[in-house]
C-alpha cells in the first residue's frame, strides 16, 4: 500500500497544559493576577490585531475583573507559566476594555477560527480553539442530561454539576476523515449538495455508539460512493469546535477505478482526481478560509460558465491531507 503522511493541522500546533495541576485551586488563586482573558462572542468570533509579528490575539488583564475568575470564564491551559482563560464578551461589558498590550481599540477586528486560526502561533491557535470549544460546550449543556435540573460550572470551566451531584464533561464527538486512494496515484474528491459550487473535498462521518473508528471509515465510505476499502491507515487528528468534534484523518485504499455511486441527499458528486490534477489544483489557489476569494482550475475545454473547482480551506485537515497525499508522488 502506497502510504504518506500529512503536516500538523493548523488547530492542532499548541500544546497547552492542560493538566490537573493547573486547574487546581491553589493554582488557579495564585496565577489569577498575571493571568490573560481572551473575550469571544456569540458567534464564535475572536479579538485580533496585526503587529510586526502577524496576527495575534488580543487578551485582557485578569486583574481587572477582581480578585478571582468572573462567573463564566473557563479556564484554557497554561503556557509558559502563564494562565489563559476565556470570557463570553457580553459579560464584559462592565469591565475595563484595555488591552494587556495597550492595543487600542480601533485596531482590534473580530475573526473566527476558520479565517484567523492558520495565521496565529501554535499556542494563541490552541487557545482560540479551546475558547470556543469550551464556551460552546457551556452554551448548550445548561440542564442535566438526567435529570433536567440547571447545572452549575465548576471554577475553571471543566465540569457542570447539578443539585442531585451529577458531573458532565465537555462532549466531544468523533468524526473520520477519510482520503480514499487506489495506491496508484489517484483519490477520491466529493461534494456535499450544500457546498458553494465547485468545492469539492475528502469524505468524513461520524463514529456511531460501539463502532470502531476504522469500522466507522468502512462503513462511510461504503455509504456515502459505494466502494469497499481496505488497509484504513491513521494520518492525524484536529480539534474542529463547529460545534464539537475530533476529526480522526484516515488514508484507505479502493480497487483502482472503482465506480463511484455517490448516495443521494448526501453526496452530490463523487470523483478521481489524479495526483498531477490535485497538484495544479493546490498551486492555483490559495483556500486561505471559508468567505475569502480562492482562485482554482477547470478542466481543459470546460467552458467559463462551469463553477471553477475549490478544494479545502488551508485551516482544515482536509487540506493537509490532500498535500501530504500529492507529496508522496
Amino acid at each position: 500500500m502506497e502510504s504518506f503522511h500529512i503536516d500538523v493541522p493548523a488547530l492542532s500546533r499548541g500544546l497547552l497544559d492542560r493538566s490537573e495541576d493547573v486547574r487546581d485551586p491553589d493554582s488557579v488563586a495564585a496565577a489569577w493576577p498575571a493571568a490573560k482573558i481572551v473575550p469571544v462572542d456569540g458567534q464564535g468570533r475572536l479579538p485580533l490585531a496585526s503587529t510586526g509579528d502577524g496576527v495575534r490575539l488580543v487578551f485582557h488583564d485578569a486583574a481587572r475583573f477582581g480578585g478571582a475568575p468572573p462567573d463564566g470564564a473557563v479556564l484554557l491551559g497554561s503556557v509558559e507559566g502563564t494562565h489563559y482563560w476565556a470570557l463570553e464578551r457580553d459579560r464584559m461589558s462592565a469591565a475595563p476594555l484595555e488591552t494587556s498590550a495597550g492595543i487600542p481599540a480601533s485596531d482590534v477586528t473580530l475573526g473566527t477560527i476558520r479565517t484567523a486560526a492558520a495565521l496565529l502561533s501554535d499556542d494563541e491557535a490552541a487557545l482560540a480553539t479551546t475558547a470556543v470549544a469550551l464556551l460552546g460546550w457551556h452554551s448548550s449543556a445548561g440542564f442535566c442530561s438526567r435529570c433536567g435540573a440547571p447545572m452549575t460550572p465548576d471554577t475553571t470551566g471543566h465540569s457542570r454539576s447539578c443539585p442531585s451531584g451529577h458531573q458532565e464533561f465537555p462532549r466531544t464527538d468523533p468524526a473520520v476523515i477519510v482520503l480514499v486512494h487506489d495506491g496508484e496515484g489517484n483519490a477520491v474528491l466529493a461534494r456535499q449538495p450544500s457546498w458553494a459550487p465547485g468545492r469539492f473535498s475528502v469524505l468524513a462521518g461520524f463514529a456511531e455508539a460501539g463502532e470502531s473508528l476504522e469500522g466507522t471509515v468502512v462503513r462511510e465510505i461504503g455509504e456515502e460512493i459505494g466502494v469497499r476499502v481496505r488497509d484504513v491507515e491513521y494520518l492525524g487528528s484536529q480539534p474542529w469546535p463547529f460545534p464539537r468534534s475530533l476529526m480522526i484523518a484516515f488514508a484507505a485504499l479502493a480497487p483502482a477505478g472503482a465506480p463511484l455511486r455517490p448516495r443521494p441527499g448526501e453526496i452530490e458528486q463523487a470523483r478521481w482526481f489524479s495526483r498531477d490534477r490535485l497538484r495544479m489544483l493546490l498551486a492555483a489557489g490559495p483556500g486561505i478560509g471559508r468567505g475569502e476569494r480562492s482562485v482554482s482550475a477547470r478542466p481543459a475545454g470546460v467552458g467559463d460558465d462551469a463553477p471553477a473547482i475549490t478544494l479545502p480551506d488551508s485551516v482544515s485537515i482536509a487540506r493537509r491531507m490532500v498535500e501530504g497525499f500529492v507529496r508522496a508522488g
